[in-house]
């Protein structure tokens, strides 16, 4: 990987500038030596062990250099060469200083020696969380390494992304990188995950890496030319940990990396070191004798190759040695210092202000490592460029990530990184702070404008639920995939992709769309509606129908068809089904405290007359019968005190419970707000239900009463018989109040009003049809019939 040469450079310019530097370790020269791991268990610990023999002789714990005293030791860039270095190295109290990828250390034993040029993990996630949050990209994938620091990795992450609303349509973790697999199982890995990879709906996705990861993302772009899926640019949006790092192989020098166009990674904050640029175009294989590295690099890098004996370079192109690096391309060969070579500039200038620390202190004369491994840890230092360099407690670097975004070009051999547009995250200290940072670099057209165009793409599992609509749970599926409904009756949404749907105040209703809330109308059974004007017509019809009922029977008062039927009950029948009529007024127009008052009482009041009329005029047809038998005993039962009795009792009896109900709770105007959708019902509360259906009840006692009378006495022989006709009239008021009670209950609004007034009419009408029509065309169409004699004639 000819990016991974950088390293080595950033080393040797570090270690020039110590050198050259009167300030820093004076009478004292660094030298170095470079060991290439291979990404090989092997060879690292070769490599450790190495450091503890003879030049070029490998016998550990035999050393004879006298000039060649290990003061630390840089390990990486991936976090397994760190890891196997800090075996051997620790063993041997050797101060290490890592780059690259951290990794978990053993505290009790490895902590004193150990320091990483990377800041805390946790503050590159909350970064990571932050930006999918900002551009609302709810709906990701995750492609993390099979190994420890990948487990790591989505265990940190996954908890703490879903607890903000972020989840997963999948984890992919990628086969381990080796030189000693077989590239069979690395490309078939690869065709699986791509297919999974690039068919999911998800944009974003979120990739722990390391150096090497660069290498399989290379070969998902070309897997999926092969599988016919589209990576073309803004297709998915990478998101890349800082542990990662451009890098390629010559093989993939010429492949395609439009798929990366837009992507969003992190490096360890770095900056420009002077001379640095300089220091590589100076760089000739030629000149550089003790490089061991370059000559390969070279032939890497620019495709060629060098002379060698024995070899036919006929077909071949041959290095000149002249060729420059700036004429390479940045997939190639970046004249910038990476992150990762920052990092390496960091740790040697750390090492030489630590010695320089330790060679200023009274333990100067004697080299001790625990003196020197109590130094490193506490160095603080201003770097080259000004910087403050320092670590905490836990070994990290005390520094910040920079954000970088990806822009390449159609023609991928000029393909570039843009510049650094975010510095020093590590002093965010809320996501309101970061959010007005993206904000303002996305206003000026530096980041997501710039990159994305107009149109920010979006990562969610579906489409928002827009207004009128709440989110409901998919079974089987993450919570961030959901279904939209309909809000439910009653409730609205106002915002887009709400949870719940929000309750309409009492007073509104929601419109048609269910994305807002309207006022209700106030309603009441009016004079100025159709169904008002039809039923007060009604109501002073029947009241005049009865007045002239009762005008007829004063009138021929003297008769004996209305002597016959005790004139007084009559008369108080025909005034009580009169205010009956007249009663049904009280419910039309606006409930005010007195109408609501007068309303139920007054309708229990005169019904409980009216029905205890019938009764007592039942009840003296039968005992008028059972006078008129040889030896009866009831002559003393029938006359005007009786039927007065029975009327008033059954009255007073329903006027007390009447005043219980008005003395305990009494009827009052309120309103309705529940019964009609869209509209508020202004109606008379009943109070006490009980005692509504208490009068109600009493006045059903006496009807039922009444028609169990009639119909026993309905075959009596006597012309003067007037039970077969109450009979029919109890019927029909019977009928008409058992089906009020369903009818009623059932009903909803003024609706309501409108039942109890029909009832109050129907069965008054019963009553005065019933009772009163036949006697009526007696009167007025048959007077003849109308005689002592006729009726004597019609008994016999």
């Amino acid at each position: 990987m000819t990016q991974i040469y950088q390293h080595s450079l950033a080393l040797i310019f570090a270690l020039k500038e110590i050198n050259e530097n009167p300030q820093i370790l004076p009478n004292v020269t660094l030298g170095f030596h470079i060991y290439n791991s291979y990404f090989d268990t092997r060879w690292t610990y070769q490599a450790s062990l190495e450091l503890f023999s003879t030049l070029d002789r490998f016998t550990p714990n035999y050393k004879c250099d006298s000039q060649n005293n290990l003061g630390a030791v840089i390990g990486g860039p991936i976090s397994e060469v760190c890891l196997y270095m800090a075996d051997t190295l620790c063993i041997y109290k050797i101060p290490q200083i890592i780059y690259g990828s951290p990794v978990v250390i053993d505290k009790k034993t490895q902590a004193a020696f150990y320091l990483q040029t990377f800041p805390n993990l946790n503050l590159q996630y909350e970064t990571i969380l932050h930006i999918l949050l900002y551009f609302k990209w709810t709906w990701i994938g995750v492609i993390s390494r099979h190994d420890d620091n990948g487990e790591r990795f989505e265990q940190n992450i996954i908890p703490m992304f879903a607890q903000k609303g972020i989840c997963f349509d999948f984890i992919v973790r990628l086969l381990k990188v080796s030189f000693s697999s077989t590239i069979n199982d690395m490309v078939g890995d690869v065709i699986e995950k791509t297919e999974i990879i690039m068919k999911s709906t998800v944009i974003a996705l979120v990739i722990h890496g390391e150096i090497e990861t660069m290498l399989i993302l290379r070969i998902f772009s070309k897997a999926s030319a092969y599988e016919h899926i589209s990576t073309k640019r803004n297709g998915k949006v990478w998101i890349m940990t800082a542990e990662m790092e451009f890098t390629s192989i010559p093989l993939q020098r010429d492949w395609d990396i439009d798929f990366l166009h837009g992507a969003i990674s992190f490096a360890v904050h770095s900056s420009e070191v002077l001379g640095f640029q300089k220091f590589l175009l100076m760089r000739n294989p030629t000149s550089e004798k003790e490089d061991g590295f370059i000559r390969v690099f070279w032939e890497q890098a620019f495709g060629c190759l060098f002379p060698r004996a024995m070899v036919d370079l006929q077909n071949e192109e041959i290095c000149s040695g002249e060729e420059k690096l700036e004429t390479l391309p940045a997939s190639v060969f970046e004249m910038s210092m990476t992150g990762h070579s920052y990092s390496v500039y960091t740790a040697a200038f750390a090492i030489a202000h630590a010695l320089q620390a330790m060679h200023s202190s009274r333990y100067k004369v004697i080299w001790l490592w625990m003196q020197w491994c109590l130094f490193l840890p506490r160095i603080v230092f201003n770097n080259t460029v000004g910087e403050k360099v320092s670590f905490n407690e836990n070994g990290e670097l005390e520094a910040g990530f920079d954000i970088i975004n990806w822009i390449t070009f159609p023609n991928h051999f000029n393909q570039v990184r843009s510049i650094h547009i975010l510095y020093h995250i590590y002093y965010f200290q809320s996501y309101s702070q970061f959010s007005m940072l993206i904000y303002k670099l996305a206003k000026e057209k530096t980041f997501s404008s710039f990159i994305y165009g107009q149109v920010q793409p979006l990562s969610v599992c579906n489409d928002k639920c827009p207004l009128g609509y709440h989110k409901a749970k998919k079974e089987g599926e993450p919570f961030c995939c959901y279904d939209c409904i309909l809000c439910p009756q009653g409730k609205f949404s106002n915002q887009m992709d709400m949870d719940e749907c929000l309750q309409c105040p009492q007073d509104h209703y929601p419109n048609m769309e269910r994305d807002s809330c309207m006022p209700k109308d106030i309603i009441f059974l009016s004079y100025g509606e159709p169904l008002g004007i039809s039923l007060a017509v009604l109501a002073l019809s029947l009241s005049f129908t009865t007045a002239l009922v009762l005008w007829v029977f004063i009138k021929h008062r003297d008769t004996p068809i209305v002597r016959a039927n005790n004139q007084n009950l009559t008369y108080t029948l025909l005034t009580s089904l009169f205010l009956a009529f007249l009663c049904a007024l009280l419910f039309i127009g606006r409930p005010e405290k007195v109408t609501c008052l007068l309303r139920q009482t007054a309708v229990g009041i005169i019904f409980s007359v009216a029905v205890s009329c019938v009764l007592a005029k039942t009840i003296i047809v039968v005992l008028a019968f059972r006078v008129t038998k040889p030896g009866s005993r009831m002559r003393k039962w029938v006359g005007k005190q009786q039927a007065t009795s029975i009327v008033l009792s059954c009255s007073l009896t329903q006027a007390a419970l009447c005043c219980v109900w008005l003395a305990t709770s009494s009827p009052f105007p309120d309103f309705d707000m529940h019964s009609v959708t869209k509209k508020i019902v202004l109606q008379c509360n009943e109070g006490s239900v009980t005692m509504f259906y208490c009068v109600l009840g009493f006045m059903g006692l006496l009807a039922i009463v009444s028609f169990t009378v009639a119909f026993l006495a309905r075959k009596l022989p006597d012309s003067f018989n007037e039970a077969k006709f109450i009979t029919f009239s109890m019927l029909v008021f019977c009928s008409v109040w058992l089906s009020f009670v369903p009818t009623y209950l059932s009903t909803r609004g003024k609706y309501m009003v409108a039942v109890e007034i029909f009832s109050i009419l129907a069965s008054s009408a019963g009553l005065l049809s019933c009772i009163f029509s036949p006697k009526c065309y007696i009167i007025l169409v048959t007077p003849q019939l109308n005689s002592r004699e006729q009726l004597r004639r019609r008994k016999d």
